[in-house]
Order: C-alpha cells, then structure tokens, then sequence
C-alpha cells in the first residue's frame, strides 16, 4: 500500500504563495484558515530560502498521542485525518504539533473562535463517504477518492511542492540533488536569472 507524503524543494519554491491559494480554492475554505502557508528564511537576501508547510501526516502523529477524544486517525495510505464530530475544540493537538497545522477557524477576537479545529487532509477528505457534500462541507475535496494528488502540489508552479507515494518523491528529490551537484547552495534559477553571488570578502582578500 502506498505511503503519502509532502516534502518541498526550498531549492525551487519561489514563495509564489500559489499551494496556499489552490488550497483555499479546492476546499473552499472559510477567512482565517490557512491549511498551508510559506515560510521564508532570510527575506530579502541573496540564497534566501522559502518553503511550504502544512500537516507532515507524520508515522507517529504527536496530534494522535494528545487527543483525550481519539478523533485523530490514519487511512492505510499513511495520511493523518481528523473527525470534526468528535473533536471538542480543547486545542492539545495544536500545542503538540511542531509544524502548527491543527487551527481554531478564523475569529474576530485576537485568539479566533473555540471550535472545531481544522488541519490539511491530503486532500483525503474525512469518514464520511467519499464524495459526498457532507463531507465535502466538513473537510473539503477528496481529491485522492479521485485518483488525483493533492491540489496544492498539482498546482506548484516551479514543482518545489511534491506530494504522493513517499519513494516515488524520495527518488524524484534525490535525483535533483544528484544533478544539482555543487550548485545546490543558491536558490534554483538563481545563477541563471542574476549571474553568480558576489563574494566581497574573497575580492578583498585576493588585493
């Protein structure tokens, strides 16, 4: 049975923001809930680095291990699901998850609104029937129901976002790092579009 799993190339993202778009698109998402976002590591500097991030449907799920009402499970292809009628909105699962996917839905107040949580599917959709509109209102598309990959990896304009069966994008990104070689410590595209970095430091050891 296959496994599913992200991973982002920060050699590629270009933080477009297009994988948070696509998700709030496909899922219809309400203001304030963002199952995706894209972090960046030294905004505005030359080799600056961006990734997306969402759950990691991770093999030993902390959200899992804290949830006093067991409402967190996983599908036999590996992906970490959520049953919003069993959730009591206490929030354990948020505090417990190192990549703050779990979320309050969006509020008015500066913490937002006790609820339901919410958190990325996959695109996996929930324990209702697949394709149908109760699911579809609790946990968005089913896209996987579909034979589909997520949406936001289909959706990644530079390919940085992979999402699938974890050795088919194992192997995808080691053979990127393999071409790569020794160019792998700038961002992907960069030496083509801007030439190389400049090295001040090696310019005025060499006077």
């Amino acid at each position: 049975m296959a496994r599913m799993k992200f991973l982002c190339d920060a050699e590629r993202c270009i933080e477009c923001n297009g994988c948070v778009t696509a998700c709030k698109n496909e899922h219809e998402l309400p203001w304030g809930v963002n199952r995706r976002r894209v972090v960046t590591i030294n905004d505005g500097v030359p080799g600056e680095k961006s990734i997306s991030v969402s759950c990691m449907h991770c093999s030993d799920a902390p959200c899992m291990a804290v949830c006093p009402t067991d409402c967190f499970y996983k599908t036999e292809e590996g992906v970490v699901l959520h049953n919003k009628d069993a959730c009591i909105g206490c929030g354990y699962c948020f505090f417990a998850c190192p990549f703050g996917a779990p979320q309050f839905p969006g509020g008015n107040s500066a913490f937002g609104l006790r609820g339901k949580m919410d958190k990325c599917t996959f695109c996996a959709g929930g324990p209702e029937d697949n394709g149908t509109k109760a699911e579809f209102d609790k946990y968005g598309r089913n896209r996987l129901s579909e034979g589909k990959l997520p949406a936001c990896a289909e959706m990644c304009a530079t390919k940085a976002l992979l999402a699938g069966d974890a050795p088919v994008v194992s192997d995808i990104f080691r053979e990127r790092v393999l071409r790569r070689g020794s160019t792998g410590d700038a961002a992907w595209g960069w030496t083509t579009a801007y030439g190389k970095p400049e090295q001040p430091a090696a310019k005025e050891e060499a006077k």
